[in-house]
């Protein structure tokens, strides 16, 4: 029975883990360009059980689930018209470039702003980059020509944070750059809510399991053992 304790916990500590990851998509619902996350589980493997008085199979137990991995959804969401000059949206491939203290990061959130000296910067602050490389500067006027903002392909693009991305540019994107328009999110908050409820209740389950087995254990040991 204590097995059955730890396969119950294994399960719960993977819910544990998807619900922080669903919990994140649901907080960056309205974020744009925001890319969501699945966690993939999997089972440590089976054990075949065996009769100990004739040795005959009886079948196999899992062992347990734990996460393999983080899968970050890439599709591109719809673009929204906002008007607002500095806002940027990416139709079809590619990534814009920010310099950040770490080095080049990219991100599809193309909400911008004017900083000083008239760089164009993310809501971090972190300068966008040109095709160039170079930080890209606003007109006099208060808008940037969106030909100006660079628009990069990235291979192994690896989530860090909400909104950028590590990765090897490539050259550049294959799509185009809108001004007045912004990426929605990819998080959708019903699929989030539903997957939600789905782990929670998975996870009272194995609550259940643990509970069962440790009032099982209880009679064990001081019922049984006293007779």
């Amino acid at each position: 029975m204590e097995r059955g304790l730890y396969i119950a916990a294994s399960g719960m500590v993977s819910e544990m883990a998807r619900q922080d990851l669903i919990a994140n998509d649901l907080a960056n619902a309205s974020t744009p360009g925001y890319k969501s996350d699945q966690a993939v589980q999997a089972s440590f493997g089976q054990m075949l059980l065996q009769n100990t008085a004739t040795g005959a199979a009886i079948g196999s137990l899992g062992t347990g689930t734990h996460i393999v991995e983080q899968v970050t959804d890439f599709t591109a969401a719809p673009a929204r018209e906002t008007g607002e000059p500095l806002d940027f949206a990416v139709a079809g491939d590619g990534y814009f470039a920010v310099q950040t203290d770490q080095g080049v990061r990219y991100t599809r959130n193309g909400q911008f702003s004017a900083a000083a000296g008239g760089k164009l910067v993310t809501a971090q602050g972190h300068p966008v980059l040109g095709q160039d490389g170079r930080p890209v500067t606003i007109g006099t006027d208060g808008k940037v020509d969106p030909t100006r903002v660079g628009l990069f392909a990235v291979t192994n693009p690896e989530k860090i944070g909400d909104s950028l991305l590590s990765g090897t540019a490539a050259g550049r994107g294959s799509g185009q750059v809108r001004a007045g328009a912004l990426e929605g999110s990819g998080a959708d908050p019903t699929r989030s809510m539903v997957d939600m409820i789905a782990s929670l209740r998975a996870y009272e389950s194995g609550q259940k399991v643990i509970t069962t087995i440790d009032q099982t254990l209880d009679k064990a040991a001081n019922r049984v053992g006293s007779l």
